[in-house]
């Protein structure tokens, strides 16, 4: 299923939106928006789906959502019973400019820069950042004139400087990848995204970099963390999961139009990374 497009409405004379929600279905559809989402649940748990990620929420998570980055919250169902508990959300949405054209540009903000590059994965706020966090949106609800701009701030301020962040969805599923990177690197993501489907040849990549086979992997496992390997199986699981979602092309023709040779590697690889086999994850988005 295709992702519905949600325009975010904005009071006059506010730069971003704020909500309070007491009750599970707003929303509850998998859907993205062109604005950054910073989402705390008071009270609530479930299933979360973010971008090719499907994991459980609960009670004082906090979550980042990137721009253009599919997701949605399926509330248990026992907040749908009659006289069940009430769900508690607190949710922001604000477009990346909202504090002007020229403010990320500043040298100050680099930090606020990486995490809005981050945000294009979805990042579940850890740490002492969570609680902060909560606490901000929760002030957020009361405050108005520049007080919101400066919680704001404050917010993307603390989660710039806390570690332990998860990004959520692969590598694979995210709208740009490293757009902040050097122009090699660039190449490199340039080129690997559009020739997935196809084995590339470790010369083939190198050449693209401009560097010999050897360089090459040890500069893209400086760079990113990992193997260029890892990177392309990351890149076709990703691809995998959206025909999952959006589509009903059968496995076996999935399985190649993803770039893998057999459908044991495509299971194999599909589920290290998902946690999900391939019918049991779509399973879960087409419930």
């Amino acid at each position: 299923m295709k992702p519905q497009l949600l325009k975010m409405h904005t009071e006059p004379y506010s730069s971003f939106s704020f909500r309070n929600d007491s009750v599970p279905h707003v929303n509850n559809r998998w859907h993205l928006h062109a604005e950054l989402e910073l989402i705390y649940f008071k009270n609530g748990e479930g299933t979360q789906f973010i971008g090719d990620n499907i994991s459980n929420f609960k009670s004082g998570d906090v979550v980042l959502v990137g721009p253009n980055l599919p997701h949605y919250w399926r509330f248990s169902d026992s907040f749908f019973e009659e006289n069940a508990n009430q769900v508690n959300v607190f949710v922001a949405h604000f477009p990346q400019n909202f504090l002007g054209s020229h403010f990320l540009d500043l040298p100050e903000n680099v930090e606020i820069r990486a995490v809005f590059e981050r945000s294009k994965r979805g990042l579940q706020i850890a740490g002492k950042a969570r609680s902060r966090i909560a606490d901000i949106l929760e002030r957020l609800s009361a405050a108005e004139g520049s007080q919101r701009i400066l919680l704001m701030i404050e917010a993307l301020t603390i989660i710039s400087s806390e570690p332990n962040c998860i990004e959520l969805s692969s590598v694979g599923f995210r709208p740009s990848d490293y757009s902040d990177e050097n122009e090699r690197l660039q190449a490199i993501f340039d080129y690997s995204n559009k020739n997935f489907k196809h084995r590339i040849a470790l010369e083939e990549i190198a050449e693209i970099a401009n560097i010999s086979p050897n360089s090459f992997c040890r500069y893209f496992k400086a760079r990113t963390g990992k193997t260029y390997s890892q990177y392309l199986i990351e890149l076709r699981v990703g691809y995998a999961c959206r025909l999952l979602i959006e589509t009903n092309t059968c496995l076996k023709r999935l399985c190649f139009e993803s770039g893998f040779n057999n459908f044991s590697s495509f299971h194999k690889y599909f589920k290290i990374i998902t946690g999900r086999s391939p019918l049991m994850y779509q399973k879960e988005y087409t419930m």
